[in-house]
């Protein structure tokens, strides 16, 4: 429990120097706007005021969702980070547009350029530490299964490859007196921003509609089938939930039907340890314990069963297809 603790504690705390270095970086790039007037690091600015206001966001949702469970969430509060990170997402895509509407403009009425200097060097020093950030917090946000940490991480990122685009732009702008071309790449970026804000809301939503995580089932069915034991006859009707870094598991394992109740709850703890010990992740298990039928039998690998009814025909494969179907499996497949 200790440990549990220590690692949310962690969490917030980088997720506490995310956000000032958010608010830090956002006045340093609004600094090198209004002593530039450029287009280019008017956009890198605009998605600066949404790595703040997501920084607060992702601080708060990490605080919520390590929250025990309580009344009225049983399962916790971890669904919390889908929901963040698709308000996150959102804002990106927003400030997207607001990039392209103002970009559009200054093409329209033409803008003469200031200090650009002073503008390159500001941008170049925030584009080197936001990298830095992004990298420590897709790394820490993966080894963690932080969807808040990954998405900040991204979107820093994100925020780098624009910045660096700025960057060559004002040098460019600097050197040939082409005003346009600042307006020109302030619009590229700014359509680049709403597909990177489009993508996090994408992955948001299918967290909170629990879509199914194809890498994450593949795995634990792989895990399942190179450790089975011929006691094991079948699993099926499987369901993954994720809550933030917890998992929720519902499976449905056939069992022969002549062992005493303590047998049976044996062999499902020993699915259940295999999995809790190699997933390196909080799980919540709801394992259904089914007897074998005679359908059963074809499939059944227990050599000496001293009940069978039918000759084993072959041994069924697991995979994500068929451990996810409701019904037991067959010869027939």
């Amino acid at each position: 429990m200790n440990s549990t603790n220590n690692l949310r504690k962690d969490k917030i705390g980088f997720q506490k120097m995310i956000a000032v270095f958010g608010v830090l970086l956002f006045i340093g790039k609004i600094i090198a706007w209004k002593l530039t007037n450029s287009d280019a690091v008017f956009s890198d600015a605009m998605e600066s005021i949404v790595n703040v206001i997501s920084a607060f966001m992702g601080l708060y949702s990490l605080y919520l969702a390590s929250k025990p469970k309580d009344e009225d969430h049983p399962y916790g509060h971890g669904k919390v980070e889908f929901v963040t990170s698709g308000i996150e997402g959102a804002l990106i895509a927003i400030a997207g547009i607001m990039i392209i509407y103002e970009g559009i403009n200054s093409l329209l009425t033409g803008k003469i350029l200031n200090q650009l200097d002073w503008g390159i060097a500001i941008i170049a020093a925030t584009a080197i530490v936001n990298y830095f950030l992004g990298y420590i917090s897709i790394k820490k946000g993966k080894k963690e299964n932080s969807l808040v940490l990954i998405s900040s991480g991204k979107h820093l990122q994100s925020d780098t490859i624009t910045t660096l685009g700025v960057v060559i732009s004002l040098i460019i702008v600097y050197f040939t007196k082409i005003y346009w071309i600042d307006s020109v790449v302030a619009l590229l970026f700014g359509g680049y921003i709403i597909v990177v804000g489009y993508k996090i809301v994408r992955k948001s939503l299918s967290g909170i509609m629990d879509e199914q995580d194809p890498k994450l089932l593949n795995s634990i069915i792989d895990l399942l089938e190179k450790n089975r034991k011929t006691e094991w006859i079948d699993v099926h009707n499987m369901k993954i939930q994720q809550f933030g870094a917890s998992l929720h598991i519902d499976a449905h394992i056939t069992l022969p039907w002549y062992y005493s109740l303590r047998e049976a709850h044996n062999e499902m703890e020993n699915v259940i340890l295999l999995l809790a010990s190699n997933m390196k992740r909080s799980i919540e298990f709801n394992f259904h314990m089914d007897d074998c039928k005679p359908i059963s039998c074809p499939i059944c690998q227990i050599a000496d069963c001293p009940v069978r009814e039918k000759d084993f025909v072959k041994r069924v494969t697991w995979t994500p297809e068929n451990v996810t179907r409701v019904d037991k499996h067959t010869a027939e497949e």
